[in-house]
């Protein structure tokens, strides 16, 4: 039986008439941006009889994961499913991070749902409550976007992993089957400083009995103990399921199911083969709850989006976003600007994270990098333009390649843009921030007439 609100809280919920509002409300809560931990998220989760009817995919990994859940969506609305997409971050709204049948959700339909997390963490009249629990930004949202959808009349749940795995609280819900993406060197101070350790906090989203899949080529060996130590159905990559693949096409092999002849994936880079595979196997894996046809996979692997993943803008100069924040990630958009061919110069927007290793991820992609763009960005946790140039400086070995600082990832570009010839190649990279302050105009068309001329 739902418990009585207190007249003070209801009181403040009506000044809450906005996403903003409570967004802003829900920053001021906890003392700390990450409190890695389960007992309070679970506790409000309790309270509100937080639950799904339907299939629930849990994606976990360091990179990847958003991927993952775009081709499971796509593949699962060509097969005539209605899924409920829960990613984070966002890149310019923060109603991106959820989406039903396909559509983002609107503003306004969040904020009941903020209501029913704000009342369930807070003391009832009635003594009946264990006293008011504080959340972070990020568990509040997430246990508010996951009333949203848990309330919609979905066929399944695709729910994206935040940081790590087992203590993120995204966990609360018991998935009927996990996957794991790569498992690699990020948010070391919280998930620790080896990929052992990493892939031990990721391994927590699996369940006793249910099928967890593993896209990672190489996944560290915590993880596969994890599995055998508490029963999970595990399938790897390279033994349950692999692919193939040609210039032109690509194949799928999983336990039971061979598909020939797939084109390749609309999100770019190679890296999305392993990708698509790990989708594939999670679909195989359920099939016999959410059956979904070949041509459905066929549809949908060459209709799906992801702003931000490798996108490529057409026009002159040609224009790369991408929003790889660590080391692996970037290796990987190396690889793939590397595919891209020759241009005269590469001119690189970058801002990032203060907590990030950046040395790295600068040495990693430099040698293919003529001019770059160092750009603040809008939040405290981003390191400062300044310190990511004299970062540069330090490894830098090059004496041809110029660098410069701007407030900001819009006048980064716009100097880019300034400076570049049509022939040439602007990237934007470094953090979610990064392209999401290109994308909050919109998708920039560089065909400007100083160029075209």
């Amino acid at each position: 039986m739902p418990q009585t609100q207190s007249p003070a809280a209801v009181g403040d919920n009506r000044m809450m008439n906005s996403l903003d509002n409570w967004l802003a409300h829900c920053e001021r809560l906890h003392p700390k941006n990450i409190d890695m931990g389960l007992e309070r998220v679970r506790t409000v989760a309790e309270r509100m009889g937080l639950k799904f009817d339907c299939p629930v995919i849990t994606v976990a990994g360091t990179n990847g994961k958003g991927s993952t859940c775009a081709m499971l969506e796509a593949c699962l609305l060509e097969a005539g499913y209605r899924p409920g997409v829960y990613t984070s971050p966002h890149l310019v709204h923060f109603q991106e991070r959820c989406r039903v049948h396909g559509e983002t959700v609107q503003p306004d339909d969040l904020l009941p749902h903020f209501e029913r997390v704000e009342a369930a963490r807070k003391p009832f009249l009635d003594g009946g409550g264990d006293g008011e629990v504080s959340l972070t930004y990020f568990e509040f949202t997430t246990l508010a976007i996951l009333s949203l959808m848990a309330a919609s009349p979905i066929d399944v749940a695709i729910l994206e992993v935040g940081l790590g795995g087992r203590l993120d609280a995204v966990n609360v819900i018991d998935p009927t089957c996990a996957i794991i993406t790569s498992v690699d060197l990020d948010h070391m101070d919280f998930l620790g400083h080896d990929r052992e350790t990493i892939g031990r906090e990721k391994a927590g989203i699996m369940r006793t009995g249910r099928p967890v899949i593993v896209s990672d080529p190489v996944p560290p060996q915590s993880v596969i103990d994890h599995a055998t130590a508490i029963g999970a159905d595990l399938w790897l990559f390279g033994r349950d399921f692999n692919f193939t693949g040609d210039k032109l096409q690509w194949g799928w092999a999983g336990r039971g199911r061979r598909y020939s002849g797939l084109a390749y994936p609309a999100l770019r880079g190679a890296n999305q083969l392993v990708n698509a595979s790990g989708v594939l196997a999670a679909l195989e894996a359920l099939r016999g709850e959410i059956p979904v046809t070949a041509q459905a996979i066929r549809n949908g692997l060459a209709l799906v989006e992801l702003p931000g993943r490798f996108q490529i803008i057409p026009g002159q100069p040609a224009l790369v976003l991408d929003v790889a924040h660590n080391t692996h990630a970037v290796a990987a958009l190396t690889e793939n600007l590397d595919a891209m061919g020759f241009y005269p110069t590469t001119h690189v927007v970058f801002g990032a994270m203060a907590d990030k290793d950046v040395a790295p991820m600068l040495a990693r992609v430099s040698p293919l990098v003529d001019r770059w763009y160092f750009c603040d960005l809008p939040t405290e946790r981003a390191a400062k333009a300044a310190q990511l140039q004299e970062v540069w400086r330090a490894g830098n070995t090059r004496k041809d390649v110029q660098a410069s600082t701007y407030a900001g990832p819009q006048a980064a570009l716009d100097a880019a843009v300034a400076a570049a010839d049509p022939a040439d190649r602007i990237v934007v990279f470094g953090s979610f921030f990064t392209v999401g302050g290109i994308l909050a105009n919109g998708i920039p068309r560089l065909d400007a007439p100083h160029l075209s001329s």
